[in-house]
C-alpha cells in the first residue's frame, strides 16, 4: 500500500497549490468525461440554447458505480449520456437502453437531501419535462431520419459534428454505428446573481455534491492506508487512469462466480483483503491521473511517472540531457561556422551545465524529500499493473539523474535543429537498438530495462550495447542523419558501459591512447575524410568506401584496410594535383602515419572483431579533422547533403 499511500499524501500536499495555469486536481466523488453537448438552461430549468462541443474533458459528480460503468444503468447524477438524461429518448427511436428512471431517481434524491444546490434543481426541473431529445434536434445538433427516429449513420454529403465525434461501433453485420444516444450532456445554468454558469466549474456545487455522496457511503472498516478504523471503504476505485477512456484498474475484482476467489475469500469487493476508505482511493487515483497528465513519459498503454511528494518539481529522468539542461550554451572554440557541435574540452562545460542544472533542483529540494518513480502498464483492458515502483530521498534522486547524464554524456547530432552534448532519451536508445520501425511491446520492454540504469545506478545491459553498436556499424541502408544520430548513442552507450566496468575515455580525441580498437576507429575518419574532401571537389554525392565498408572493417579490421586504402589511391592524386588541396592532403597524410605508428607491434595485423571502442576513435577523430581544417564548412558533412545509398 506504499504507492496509495504516497499518492494520497501528494494529493493533500498539492490540493489548493497546483502552479498556475496547470490543470487542478479533481475534487473527489468526480470523474472526467469527453462532453459533446452543452445545454443552456434557466435557474427555473427553462431551455434557453445547445452548442456542440468538441470532446471537451469536463470533470463531473459520479458515484462509486457509475465511475466504473462499462453498459449498465448506474447513472451519473447530474451530467451524463442523451440515452440517462432523456426522457423522450425512447420515443425517438433510440437503439441503446434508456436509463432515465436511475437518472431521475438518483439527482431527485440528491435535491431532496440538505445538500441540494439550485444548478441541480434547476437541471432536474428542465430534464423532467421530458423534451430533451426534441429540443436538440430542434437546434440542428440530433438529426432524425425520414420517419422521425434518430439516425446512426450519416449517408449525405456534408457530415454533421455529432457524427465526427462519436466513436463508431460495428453492428453484427460489420456496418460502423454511430448511436446519438451516446452523447454525452453538460450543462450551464444561467442565473443574474452567479458569475460561475458553468456546472462542472462551481466549487459550491461540487462540495454539495461531495457531501451528499459521503453521507450515502455507510459501510465502515478499517483503512489500511490511515489507519482508521471507522473510514468509509471503497466498494471499488476509479479507473480512466491514463487517459479518458482508460478502463484499467490497479485495484480491482471479479465477480462472485466461477473459481474467482477459490476459497480465499466469501466476498467479490476485495474489502478482505486490503480495505481503503473511498476518500483515500479517491484522492490517490485522482493525484495519479494529474501527475501521469502533466509530468509521465508515454509509450502507448505504458506510463512512467517522477515525482516529489510535495508536489516540487524534479528533473524528467526519461528526457535527454538537452531537456534538462534546457539548451545548451556554444562558444567559437567548440562550434564549426554551420553550427556543428564538437567537444575539444573532454566535456567539461557539458559538465558544468548539468551540475549547475542539478544545483537548481537541489536549491529546491531538501536532501530527505520523498521521490517516487511508478511505471504503469496494462497487459488487458481492465487490469492494470505497476511494473516499476522506487521510493528514493531528494539527494539520492539527483545524485543519479546526474550521474547517469554524466557517465553516458556524448556528442548528438539528432539534425540541424538539435545537436547537444549528453545522453539520449531512452526512447531513442530503443530505436537507436533496434531500427525506427521497432515493435511497440520491444519498444516499451527495452525502456523498462532502462529504468534501473537510471534510477538504480545499474550498469547497462550489454546486449542493448553491442546491438546500438551493431546498428551504427552498418552505415548501408540508413538515412545519413539517421547514421549520425545512432553514433553518437552508440558512443554514449559503449562509453558508459565501459566506465561501469572501470575504463574510462574522454569525449576529445586521446592522441597517445595506442588501444587496437581505438587507433583503427582514427583510421577510418582520416581516410572517410580524404575521400570525402575529393568526392566533394568533383561535385559527387556518393559515399566514401570507408563508409560503404564500414561493416566489414569492424568484423575484418586488417582486410578491410587493404581494400580502403587501395582504394583511396585515385583520390590522394586528385588532391595532389590542386595547390587548393595539397596541403590538406599533406596534413590528413601525416596523421595517417602518426596513427599508424601508435600501433604495438602485432596489433594492425590482428583480423579479429572491433568492439564499440572503435566508434569513439572514428567519432573523436572525425571532430578534430573538423576543427582542424581551415574552413569547417569545406569537410563537415550537412544536414541537408543528399548521398546516394546503395540498397540494404
Amino acid at each position: 500500500m506504499a504507492w496509495i499511500e504516497k499518492l494520497h499524501a501528494t494529493y493533500e500536499a498539492c490540493k489548493g497549490h497546483e502552479p498556475p495555469g496547470a490543470e487542478p486536481l479533481m475534487p473527489v466523488s468526480h470523474t472526467p468525461q469527453q462532453a459533446h453537448i452543452e445545454i443552456t438552461v434557466d435557474g427555473q430549468g427553462n431551455f434557453k440554447s445547445a452548442k456542440i462541443v468538441k470532446k471537451e474533458e469536463t470533470v463531473v459528480p459520479a458515484t462509486q458505480q457509475s465511475s466504473i460503468r462499462t453498459a449498465n444503468e448506474a447513472a451519473h447524477p447530474l451530467c451524463d449520456k442523451v440515452q440517462y438524461c432523456a426522457a423522450d429518448y425512447p420515443a425517438f427511436g433510440g437503439a441503446k437502453p434508456a436509463y432515465f428512471q436511475s437518472y431521475q431517481t438518483l439527482l431527485s434524491a440528491w435535491c431532496a437531501s440538505c445538500f441540494t444546490h439550485s444548478k441541480a434543481q434547476a437541471v432536474l426541473a428542465y430534464v423532467k419535462k421530458g423534451t430533451v431529445v426534441a429540443d436538440l434536434v430542434s437546434e440542428k445538433l440530433l438529426h432524425l431520419d425520414a420517419d422521425g427516429k434518430l439516425l446512426t449513420e450519416w449517408n449525405g454529403d456534408e457530415t454533421p459534428e455529432i457524427f465526427r465525434l462519436l466513436t463508431g461501433k460495428k453492428d453484427k453485420y460489420g456496418d460502423t454505428k454511430r448511436d446519438q444516444g451516446d452523447a454525452f450532456i453538460r450543462w450551464i445554468v444561467w442565473s443574474a446573481d452567479d458569475l460561475c454558469s458553468e456546472v462542472w466549474k462551481d466549487s459550491r456545487l461540487q462540495e454539495a455534491w461531495i457531501g451528499f455522496d459521503s453521507a450515502n457511503n455507510t459501510e465502515k472498516g478499517i483503512c489500511m492506508v490511515t489507519g482508521d478504523p471507522d473510514a468509509a471503504l471503497a466498494s471499488s476505485h476509479p479507473k480512466r487512469i491514463r487517459h479518458p477512456g482508460d478502463g484499467a484498474k490497479l485495484i480491482s475484482s471479479n465477480d462472485g462466480s466461477g473459481y474467482t476467489f477459490r476459497g480465499r475469500f466469501t466476498d467479490s469487493d476485495g474489502k478482505q483483503a486490503a480495505g481503503v476508505s473511498y476518500v483515500v482511493t479517491q484522492k490517490a487515483h485522482s493525484a495519479l491521473r494529474w501527475l501521469i497528465k502533466r509530468q509521465a513519459y508515454r509509450n502507448g498503454d505504458q506510463a512512467i511517472v517522477t515525482w516529489a511528494v510535495t508536489g516540487k518539481p524534479v528533473p524528467d529522468p526519461w528526457a535527454d540531457s538537452l531537456s534538462l539542461i534546457l539548451g545548451i550554451e556554444t562558444t567559437a572554440a567548440t562550434t564549426t561556422e554551420d553550427g556543428q557541435v564538437f567537444v575539444g574540452d573532454g566535456g567539461q562545460a557539458f559538465a558544468l551545465r548539468l551540475r549547475n542544472a542539478i544545483a537548481g533542483y537541489r536549491a529546491k529540494l531538501d536532501p530527505t524529500e520523498d521521490i517516487v518513480v511508478m511505471g504503469l502498464d496494462s497487459a488487458t483492458p481492465g487490469r492494470m499493473a505497476i511494473t516499476f515502483y522506487r521510493e528514493l530521498k531528494g539527494s539520492e534522486f539527483l545524485a543519479r539523474v546526474e550521474a547517469w547524464h554524466t557517465q553516458y554524456a556524448w556528442p548528438q547530432n539528432f539534425g540541424k535543429d538539435k545537436r547537444f552534448v549528453g545522453v539520449p532519451a531512452p526512447h531513442d536508445i530503443a530505436e537507436a537498438a533496434f531500427g525506427r520501425r521497432l515493435d511497440e511491446k520491444l519498444k516499451k520492454a527495452t525502456v523498462e530495462r532502462l529504468l534501473p540504469c537510471i534510477v538504480d545506478g545499474q550498469v547497462m545491459p550489454r546486449d542493448l550495447v553491442v546491438s546500438v553498436v551493431r546498428r551504427a556499424t552498418n552505415r548501408v541502408g540508413l538515412e545519413y542523419w539517421e547514421w549520425e544520430k545512432y553514433l553518437g548513442i552508440a558512443c554514449a552507450m559503449f562509453r558508459g558501459y565501459s566506465k561501469s566496468l572501470g575504463k574510462e575515455y574522454d569525449m576529445a580525441l586521446e592522441r597517445d591512447k595506442n588501444s587496437r580498437d581505438y587507433l583503427f576507429g582514427r583510421l577510418l575518419a582520416v581516410a572517410d575524410n580524404i575521400e570525402g574532401r575529393a568526392l566533394k571537389q568533383a561535385g559527387e554525392t556518393r559515399d566514401t568506401t570507408a563508409a560503404r565498408l564500414m561493416q566489414r572493417f569492424a568484423d575484418r579490421p586488417f582486410s578491410a584496410w587493404r581494400s580502403i586504402e587501395l582504394a583511396l589511391r585515385p583520390y590522394q592524386t586528385r588532391l595532389r594535383s590542386s595547390e587548393i588541396t595539397a596541403g590538406f592532403l599533406l596534413s590528413r597524410e601525416k596523421a595517417l602515419d602518426e596513427i599508424m605508428g601508435l600501433f604495438h607491434a602485432d596489433d594492425f595485423n590482428d583480423d579479429r572483431t572491433l568492439s564499440g571502442e572503435f566508434l569513439l576513435g572514428y567519432h573523436c577523430q572525425r571532430q578534430a579533422l573538423f576543427a582542424s581544417a581551415p574552413s569547417a564548412t569545406n569537410d563537415q558533412p550537412s544536414d541537408e547533403s543528399t548521398q546516394e545509398r546503395a540498397p540494404s
